[in-house]
Formats: C-alpha cells, sequence, structure tokens
C-alpha cells in the first residue's frame, strides 16, 4: 500500500536513545579483566610448560648418569675380584718361597742336632712357612729334652714348645717315648737383620 504525504510535512526522524557511560565503563572494565585473566593463565601455564621441560631434561642427566655410575662401579667391582686372585696367587708363591727357602739348611740342622743327641731318632716333621711341627721317638726322657737344648744352640730354632711326650707302651722290652713338639725356623742371617735396630733419621 502507498502512502502519500498531503500536507508536505517532514516525518520526524526517529529518536536515538544514548547508552549509558556507567554500562560502557562497565563493558571496558569486563573486557580488560578478561584479558588480564587470560594473560594471567597464560604466563602460568607458560612457565609451568618450562618447569616440567626442565625437570624433564634434569630426570634425563641423572638417568645418564646413573647408568654410568652403574657402569663404573661394575669396572671396580671387576678390579677388585681380580686383585683379590692375583693377591691369592701372590700370597701361594710367596709361601712356596718361604718353604723353599732354607730348605736345605733346614734338613742340615735337624741332621746335626740328631746325630748329637743319643737314643733319639725323628720319625716324621712337617713346615708350614717358618713353623715346624717335628715328631720323634726317643730312649728317655732326657735324649728329648737334650735334643730341644742342641736345638736351641744350632741358631737355627727359636720358640721350641714341647706339645706330648708319653712312653710307648707297645714293645714292653724295650722302653721309648714318642714325643711332639714345635719350634720356627730361621736362618741365622735372617735373625742379624732383624735384631738391627731401624736407623731413627736423626743426625
Amino acid at each position: 500500500m502507498i502512502r502519500i504525504n498531503l500536507l508536505g510535512r517532514a516525518r520526524p526522524k526517529a529518536a536515538r536513545q544514548a547508552v549509558p557511560l556507567e554500562a560502557t565503563l562497565q563493558i571496558v572494565f569486563f573486557v580488560a579483566a578478561l584479558l588480564v585473566a587470560f594473560g594471567v593463565l597464560y604466563y602460568n601455564w607458560h612457565s609451568t610448560n618450562q618447569q616440567i621441560t626442565e625437570v624433564r631434561l634434569h630426570i634425563q642427566k641423572q638417568t645418564g648418569e646413573k647408568a654410568r655410575l652403574e657402569q663404573l662401579k661394575a669396572q671396580v667391582d671387576e678390579f677388585a675380584r681380580q686383585k683379590a686372585v692375583l693377591q691369592q696367587r701372590i700370597n701361594i708363591i710367596e709361601e712356596l718361597q718361604r718353604n723353599r727357602t732354607g730348605g736345605q739348611e733346614l734338613l742340615d740342622a735337624l741332621a746335626n742336632t740328631v746325630v748329637r743327641t743319643d737314643t733319639l731318632w725323628l720319625t716324621s716333621f712337617t713346615r708350614t712357612g717358618n713353623g715346624l711341627t717335628i715328631i720323634g721317638t726317643a730312649g728317655s726322657i732326657n735324649a728329648v729334652a737334650n735334643f730341644i737344648t742342641q736345638l736351641e744352640h744350632s741358631g737355627y730354632f727359636n720358640q721350641i714348645e714341647i706339645k706330648e711326650s708319653t712312653q710307648d707302651t707297645k714293645n714292653a722290652a724295650v722302653q721309648t717315648f714318642t714325643f711332639t713338639l714345635t719350634a720356627q725356623f730361621s736362618l741365622p742371617q735372617e735373625k742379624s737383620a732383624a735384631s738391627i735396630p731401624a736407623p731413627t733419621g736423626r743426625g
């Protein structure tokens, strides 16, 4: 439907409603608060993410260090095992060397003491390092005492102790005694070296 203005008057314009200033400020503050909150959240997220990355790198570093230390410990344990084996071999060699050193002198010294003792003979002796265990038979207790005296005077034996001396009752016709004694064997030059006092370092 077409309307015609017959009066020739201009049609009044619709009045515009003004936006209150308070409502505008509330909107601005709300948007600003959102921006600030978003900025704080973003900063916290970025900081936390960076900390997580640093922790992961630290864990990787510590894991690598742990693996290196475990490998080093395994090497140390292997070296300790090899050292123990070598030390055991050295101890055996030293023991054999100690048993071999002075072997001829030991036999000669024992033979000389037995020769100078009447009615006494040796049945066995064993040597462990410098320690001796001597087993023998004698015609009397005095013969055993004389044998001990000869050992002391020889210069090769010390710390002589008689462990056992019993009469042998197997042969009633002949009176004999079996005895067991221990002693320490050392060469005369070893005793001389041991008796020399160590230098004090004084001028």
